[in-house]
């Protein structure tokens, strides 16, 4: 099972992110189910594996997390793999990846060193584009790039099963697990 964790996000932020997305014209939108924070990726895991964590998950007591957009940026370099919002690092939301990073290593997943930076993704571009979508890109990042929007709050974490499929990914909540408000 392909696995990772994520912060739900609340249903303001959906909307304004939902906005962000429809001006661009380019590439491939995340459904607005899609959307999330994801807090830790944890690749693929045999079946036990997510029982073990679900009981780790389970015992996280975080607060809850008051999320804001602090820009809007492209991923992947002189490739252009996705078009994502940044979210301000607060600490209670270093605190929760925290937290989950260190149940999932608890549970015996063996998870990569790298810097958090939080973000939801927005749009994924293919890997051949079109002639104009760079300068198009380029032009709305300009417009849009220094997008700022405060946000709800957060109330929840989930345990979410992914499954590749060629028309995007399919999500599947495993587990929810509540903030402390």
């Amino acid at each position: 099972m392909r696995l990772f964790v994520s912060l739900d996000l609340p249903l303001g932020l959906r909307q304004v992110l939902g906005d962000i997305q429809d001006d661009l014209g380019v590439g491939r939108m995340v459904p607005d189910e899609n959307l999330h924070l994801t807090l830790t990726f944890l690749d693929d895991q045999p079946p036990q594996m997510a029982e073990r964590l679900h009981a780790y998950l389970s015992a996280i007591r975080a607060p809850a997390v008051r999320l804001a957009i602090s820009g809007v940026e492209v991923f992947g370099g002189n490739h252009p793999a996705a078009l994502v919002a940044l979210i301000q690092n607060t600490p209670e939301l270093t605190l929760l990846h925290d937290k989950v990073a260190q149940a999932a290593r608890m549970a015996g997943i063996d998870l990569p060193r790298r810097r958090f930076k939080p973000h939801v993704t927005l749009v994924r571009f293919p890997r051949r584009m079109l002639d104009y979508a760079p300068h198009r890109i380029a032009a709305w990042l300009s417009q849009n790039g220094d997008l700022q929007a405060v946000g709800d709050v957060a109330a929840q974490f989930s345990l979410i099963r992914s499954t590749l499929h060629q028309d995007g990914p399919l999500y599947e909540t495993l587990a929810s697990y509540p903030l402390v408000p």
